[in-house]
């Protein structure tokens, strides 16, 4: 019995030893960047005013105006604080599970269902009650949007979502737009009006947004609650911002800086094209910033969001082959899987789309049983039947036309155009007739009904490849917006919304639902905001 127990101690404490020795790894393994040692403090003979509010947000985007919006409505004096000069914004949709759009046209998304395939589509790697707070809320937070847009905005649903039978995307997706008659806003759509939107709430109710000014790191007091920020503004002068009720992190991702993404998503590393804007703004410091003040960040690898805009916007489901001339993927798959497809390539920076003169026609076939971003157009409505006025023919013919899109009348010339091994792009188009013959892709296992023959000249290769939008990982929040330290406990005073945020998204950024982080970005505010109210 003695010797049983000594074993029991012995394994508990090798158990101990190894938990011990990998808390360390993580440990040496972030100090060993350059970005983990804080910087210098700023000397008080340099801070030239300490300016108090009550919120102080750092980040001017979506998720920081947001925010500040919502402190601002509830009576709260609020500086917003941006290092870029103006709005910063990119992209077009924002996607809830309710609407009011959705009621009218008789759209019901099965929340159980939904949270499932979130799920798988992340690993698994996901805080639950973060991901069903989105759920349950972000219609709500979609229509806050819309009340403060009022009779100006109109709000439509998107029908480019992709259909196929194993990645199927969710009709949840909006746009926001100000209607023709209105001229309130200077911006029509997209994630700009959606910032100007909120930017005028938080002026026009008498707070304030600083832009041009960089924040250099938190500050805390001597009980361990964070309290405001030193920030090197437009004059080059530094000054120290107090938040009296709060400090909220609102400053974007890291795919901007490739130290951290070697740390957090190495696979951010591969695109050789970036499609964040303003470029080489999301260099991760509030992840940084947070990191300094004691905050835990959640594992790697992060996910990230790779679209397909490097070349072109549209990839089709037709024939893929990558520089070699040569097959590689089941094509009827959603626009993540084809942007890492991609990358695994030799060579990986981009991959065609192999097509022939019929082509427009037989999207316009598919178009009930396919879609999807980078098939639709960026803008089509719920509801609406193909149209072959919709554009994309003449898209193409520009790409030809600018050289990322080749034609030709054989298939020879096509391959010298796209620089491939002749040899081996006729052997591939040759094999995906047969293929298309027989009704059955024996090679990848695309659906039969998406398989077309590539035989009536003129031929097209079109150029597509991915870019790195976002990388959607950071420190690990509750509920509350709290940011918590390397105990999971609140940090006291400091909150953290949209892409600085961790726990809702793992592997890929998941695309059954486009738009999906405008919308948490503002859902995640309105939370920070209840928060703070309540605790003050």
């Amino acid at each position: 019995m003695a010797n049983e127990t000594e074993n029991q101690q012995v394994e508990m404490d090798y158990i101990e030893s190894v938990k011990n020795d990998v808390q360390t790894v993580r440990e040496n393994r972030l100090k060993s960047f350059s970005w983990s040692k804080p910087p210098a403090k700023i000397p008080e003979d340099q801070i030239v005013e300490t300016i108090t509010t009550q919120v102080a947000v750092v980040g001017g985007g979506i998720a920081g105006l947001a925010a500040g919006a919502r402190c601002t409505q509830k009576g709260m004096k609020v500086i917003v604080v941006e290092k870029y000069k103006g709005l910063v914004a990119r992209g077009a949709h924002i996607a809830a599970l309710e609407s009011k759009e959705m009621d009218r046209l008789g759209v019901h998304i099965d929340k159980q269902q939904f949270a499932r395939d979130w799920m798988r589509i992340c690993g698994s790697r996901v805080n639950e009650d973060l991901l069903w707070l989105y759920i349950n809320k972000s219609g709500a937070a979609l229509q806050w949007l819309l009340d403060i847009g009022g009779d100006d905005v109109a709000c439509a649903l998107h029908g480019g979502h992709y259909k196929g039978p194993d990645f199927t995307e969710y009709p949840g997706t909006h746009f926001i737009m100000q209607k023709p008659e209105s001229k309130r806003y200077k911006h029509n759509g997209g994630a700009i009006l959606m910032c100007e939107m909120l930017q005028n709430v938080i002026l026009e109710g008498g707070n304030e947004i600083i832009r041009n000014t960089r924040v250099s790191y938190l500050e805390k007091d001597d009980s361990g609650r964070v309290t405001g920020f030193i920030a090197k503004c437009e004059d080059g002068n530094y000054r120290r911002y107090v938040g009296t009720k709060a400090v909220i992190l609102a400053t974007g991702d890291i795919g901007g800086d490739p130290e951290m993404l070697a740390a957090f998503c190495p696979l951010g590393l591969k695109p050789n094209r970036n499609g964040y804007s303003p470029a080489g703004l999301n260099t991760g410091d509030g992840h940084k910033m947070g990191y300094w003040a004691g905050a835990q960040f959640e594992d790697a690898s992060w996910a990230l969001s790779l679209h397909l805009l490097a070349y072109s916007i549209f990839c089709f489901f037709f024939l893929h082959v990558n520089r070699q001339g040569k097959r590689f993927m089941n094509e009827d798959t959603w626009v993540q899987a084809k942007a890492i497809r991609c990358l695994q390539q030799p060579q990986g920076d981009y991959a065609f789309s192999v097509f022939d003169k019929k082509w427009f026609d037989e999207v316009g076939e598919r178009a009930e049983i396919a879609g999807g971003q980078f098939t639709d157009p960026l803008i089509c409505f719920y509801g609406d039947k193909w149209s072959p006025d919709n554009g994309i023919d003449k898209t193409i013919e520009r790409y030809v036309k600018r050289g990322t899109c080749y034609k030709a009348d054989t298939i020879e010339d096509l391959a010298r155009q796209m620089d491939v091994p002749v040899e081996n792009l006729v052997a591939t188009v040759n094999r995906y007739n047969e293929l298309c013959k027989m009704g059955k892709d024996v090679d990848y296992g695309k659906r039969s009904e998406m398989l077309t023959t590539i035989t009536e000249p003129p031929f097209y290769a079109l150029k597509w490849g991915p870019a790195l939008l976002n990388v959607h990982g950071g420190l690990i929040i509750d509920t509350g917006m709290h940011v918590l330290d390397s105990e999971s406990k609140p940090i006291p005073g400091l909150f953290a919304v949209g892409n600085v945020a961790g726990g809702l998204y793992g592997v890929d950024y998941p695309l059954l639902l486009n738009g999906n982080s405008h919308c948490r970005a503002i859902t995640w505010a309105l939370e920070a905001a209840e928060s703070i109210e309540r605790e003050n």
